[in-house]
Formats: C-alpha cells, sequence, structure tokens
C-alpha cells in the first residue's frame, strides 16, 4: 500500500534497512547465500512503495519486484530510489534478463541512494559506475547503516567473495578503468614471486602460486586476463604484483622524502610491488624517524602504536584509492618535524565528499576495487573502508591532533600531525598574532579534539570557568571554533 510522508533521505534509509531483513532466503541444493536486499521507491508525488528480494517469487531482486512487478505500467520519472544493496550491472545477468542498473536507468530515476557495494571485487562498483554514466545521481548510505548492512549480509558476503575466486568463468564485461585490461608485451614472468607468496601465505590461500587453480584466482579477480591458451598481467595486477610497475605505468609506486631539522633531506622511490610497499616504507623509516615516532609494525593484524598504525593507513589509502588515470603524478610522502603528508591523486570518488572525508565517517566505496580486496586480504587494509575511524580513534588516544585532509590539486593531501604545536603552526599567521600565550596553548590541546565544553576546557588548562569561556569566546570569534547551542549544552566545535 502506497503511502505519503516528507522526504527526509536518512529516514528513508533506515526504512529501507529494516524492509531488507524480511528477505526471504531461498533454498538452494548448492547451499550458496542469497543477499537480504530492501528497496524504497519515492515516486514524485511523495507516495512509497517498498519491496525485499523474494517478496514476490522466490529468487526475485527487490529493485525488479519493485519496478517490474508492482510498477511496471506506472510512470517513474523523477522518482527516487534506495536500495540496500549496489543495483547488479551489465554482465550480471543471463540475456534477454535486464540487469537492475538498467532497469532502473530505463525507468528514468535520477537519484539512487546505494548501501554497500557488491561484494564481487570484480564487479564491484560496476552497477553504480552504469547508473552514473546514464545520468542517474547516486548517494550512498551513512556509514553506520552500511556497517548494519554488512552485519545482516556477513555470510552472504564473505561466500560470495570466496565464490567469485573460484567460479569457472571469464570476469564479468563491464569495465570500471583500463587497468582491468591486459597489458601488451607482458607475462607472468613480470609478476614478483615474494609479493605473489606474500599475498598467498597471508590470504591463506592453499594452492601454490603457480598453478591453475591460483592463476584462476587472479583471472577471476581482474588481475590477469587470457590471451589465447596464456595468461598476461592486467594493469591492477602489475600495479600488485609486479616486479616493476613503472616500467609500463611511470604513475605507479610511491615518492618518499623526509626533511631533517638540520635542513638536510633524504629521499626514497618505493617502485616495486604495491603490496610489498608498506612494508617497505617501515624498514626505511625504523631507524630515521625521532623516538616521538613508534617503532610499531605496518601489519594490521599485529599490535602497533601511533604514529607506524596511522602511516600505513595513510599510505595504504593513498595506493589503494588514487586516481590511476592521472598519469602525470605519483603517491608521495614527505615527512617533517612537525608532520607527515601523504598525498593521493585525485579527488574522494564520486559521491563521496572532501566534507565526509575530514568527518572521518565518510560512507565506505572503493575506487579500485580490485585493488582494495587484495589489499584487505593481505591484512594491510580495513575491509571495504578507507580506515578513517581508527585514524581518527588513534590519535585522539595518543593526544595528538586530528588528520587533516585538503585539496591541493592534483593532490587530495592527508597530513598527520607530530604534536599539537605543529599542527597549531599551520593557523594563519594573522590569527596565531591575536592570541595570547595561553590562548595559544589552549589552541594546541583544542587541535586534539572534535568539540568541547567550556568545562572540560577549563579543566585541561586549569583555569577558572569563566576565563575558558572568555577563550572560547575569543576562538569562535577568530573563526577557529563553531558554536553550538546555548547555555550549559553549550558546545564548541573545532573548525579544520
Amino acid at each position: 500500500m502506497a503511502t505519503k510522508v516528507r522526504f527526509d533521505p536518512r529516514k528513508l534509509m533506515e526504512r529501507a534497512v529494516e524492509v531488507m531483513k524480511q528477505s526471504v532466503h531461498e533454498t538452494r541444493k548448492d547451499q550458496k547465500r542469497s543477499p537480504a536486499v530492501g528497496a524504497v521507491l519515492v515516486k514524485p508525488d511523495g507516495a512509497i512503495e517498498t519491496a525485499f528480494r523474494g517478496e514476490l517469487r522466490d529468487g526475485d531482486h527487490a529493485e525488479f519486484t519493485l519496478l517490474e512487478r508492482k510498477n511496471r505500467a506506472v510512470r517513474l520519472d523523477g522518482s527516487k530510489l534506495f536500495a540496500t544493496l549496489e543495483p547488479c550491472a551489465p554482465g550480471a545477468r543471463k540475456p534477454p534478463k535486464l540487469c537492475c542498473a538498467e532497469r532502473i536507468a530505463l525507468a528514468r530515476i535520477k537519484q539512487v541512494w546505494v548501501g554497500i557495494e557488491d561484494p564481487d571485487p570484480a564487479v564491484d562498483r560496476k552497477g553504480i559506475k552504469y547508473l552514473q554514466d546514464h545520468g542517474v545521481h547516486v548517494v550512498m548510505f551513512d556509514r553506520d547503516l552500511q556497517d548494519e548492512i554488512r552485519r545482516v549480509n556477513a555470510a552472504f558476503i564473505a561466500q560470495a567473495e570466496e565464490r567469485a575466486a573460484m567460479v569457472q568463468e571469464e570476469p564479468k564485461e563491464s569495465v570500471l578503468s583500463p587497468l582491468e585490461n591486459g597489458v601488451p608485451e607482458t607475462s607472468l614472468d613480470d609478476f614478483s614471486a615474494e609479493a605473489l607468496n606474500q599475498y598467498r601465505d597471508i590470504a591463506k590461500i592453499p594452492e601454490s602460486v603457480q598453478s591453475r587453480r591460483f592463476h584462476q584466482r587472479l583471472l577471476n579477480h581482474g588481475l590477469i586476463r587470457r590471451v589465447g591458451q596464456g595468461f598476461v598481467p592486467a594493469g591492477f595486477g602489475l600495479l600488485l604484483f609486479g616486479t616493476a610497475p613503472r616500467d609500463v605505468m611511470p604513475q605507479a609506486g610511491l615518492l618518499g622524502t623526509i626533511h631533517y631539522p638540520n635542513g638536510k633531506e633524504e629521499t626514497r622511490d618505493f617502485d616495486g610491488p604495491l603490496v610489498l610497499v608498506p612494508g617497505v616504507v617501515e624498514k626505511w623509516l625504523r631507524n630515521k624517524l625521532p623516538n616521538t615516532i613508534s617503532r610499531g609494525q605496518m601489519r594490521r593484524g599485529e599490535a602497533s602504536d601511533l604514529p607506524f598504525e596511522l602511516i600505513r593507513e595513510a599510505v595504504v589509502n593513498a595506493l589503494v584509492h588514487r586516481d590511476y588515470d592521472i598519469k602525470g603524478a605519483k603517491c608521495q610522502l614527505v615527512i617533517t618535524a612537525d608532520s607527515i603528508i601523504v598525498k593521493s591523486p585525485g579527488r574522494p570518488i564520486d559521491p563521496i565528499t572532501l566534507e565526509q572525508m575530514q568527518s572521518f565517517n565518510a560512507p565506505m566505496l572503493s575506487r579500485n576495487p580490485m585493488l582494495h580486496y587484495v589489499f584487505a586480504r593481505v591484512e594491510l587494509a580495513e575491509e571495504r573502508g578507507f580506515g578513517l575511524k581508527s585514524m581518527k580513534s588513534r590519535a585522539m588516544e595518543a593526544g595528538l591532533p586530528l588528520p587533516k585532509y585538503s585539496w591541493r590539486a592534483p593532490y587530495l593531501e592527508l597530513v598527520l600531525y607530530r604534536n599539537a604545536a605543529g599542527a597549531a603552526r599551520e593557523t594563519p599567521r594573522g590569527v596565531l598574532n591575536a592570541l595570547s600565550r595561553s590562548e595559544r596553548l589552549g589552541w594546541e590541546w583544542l587541535t586534539t579534539k572534535v568539540s568541547v565544553n567550556s568545562n572540560e576546557y577549563a579543566l585541561a588548562m586549569r583555569m577558572p570557568n569563566r576565563t575558558a569561556l572568555n577563550h572560547l569566546k575569543h576562538f569562535s570569534g577568530l573563526g577557529l571554533l563553531r558554536k553550538h547551542g546555548s547555555g550549559p549544552a553549550t558546545k564548541y566545535e573545532v573548525r579544520r
């Protein structure tokens, strides 16, 4: 039964998640899990209809049920759709069946909210890209709702990823990047045995790296391509495992620079397989950073202290999520006395925004799903995310300023501050000059916080509450803080 409500994207996302939980799991002889999927359609007149997987017929996709069974004869131009799972892309259904992304575009729906990406790394984000290429504006669900969708679908996701690795068929036809194509005049001999064996060992893959079944894994994930009776590396495979990927792709790798306090600098190019770069970076930095840098480990599964954990997250994010179509720029790691700067070519991938990145709560979406899948398997990347939450929490636990994202074309820059004074020194000189000595100390402390109230500031600075209020008022007037609320409930958000 259609209903009408005020358009509120958050409430409609929540409704899609609730509808998702009604999904009917079809019984299959092969024991394959089906996803729980919910969809909500908002028509131009405000009427709302919902559907879930298997609602009217065993195995029917939620979008198919909603568009074809419930609204087949209805004009849906200008409608909005909320779906908890990325709509399937061309190639996912056997002809003459249309994929869900095609049905949505043909229905002239112009806005789609998507919960999570397809768990198969070879088709991940291709449904989203199809929609975007056909004029559909795509928005991702809020991060907490994505976490709930993944929790409900945990068994399906785990099974789908493993099934994608071993299914005996060619990858889907839809292409996100030219790097999915085979690289001419290369062979599997261009892969590093060390990189492949590290991937096999850490990911607990049973077969030998020289075996046909291992090659089938790489083929199904789009990391190699079949040519005649043999295989050649795909661009992404060469980036991950190639002994010298820069021979073919000059934009590959990472440039490292350390600026020492005495004015000297040291540089290092990390040109080998991407999966080995974080470990090589750690070895390079281990004895070169001052004692303010922890000697923790880069690997995700081992105990590590800041800032190596932050460096790892930042370096991996840069390598995995950069735009490799920008051929004139490389990822960079720049270390100074006050900060560690990681530069990654390319803006945040649409529809993720810089503001969402800076909030450290951006929805999960991979620019290069194949790279992200492998880095997650070798425990170097947060599964399906940017590692943003851990960067924020680890910095706060260590009493360090929160990392800061900014856009300096063509780079998305992430600054990891090594001390509060360094973050404070980035404040415009005119603003700093307007601060008293005690206010400067207060501002250094505030750079480590998201928001505070006057009592927290007074306690930290060991000053009367009236003085604390005067400081916070001055900071707000200078644009350093944003005031929320009034009276005892007043909070001051730190602007970055």
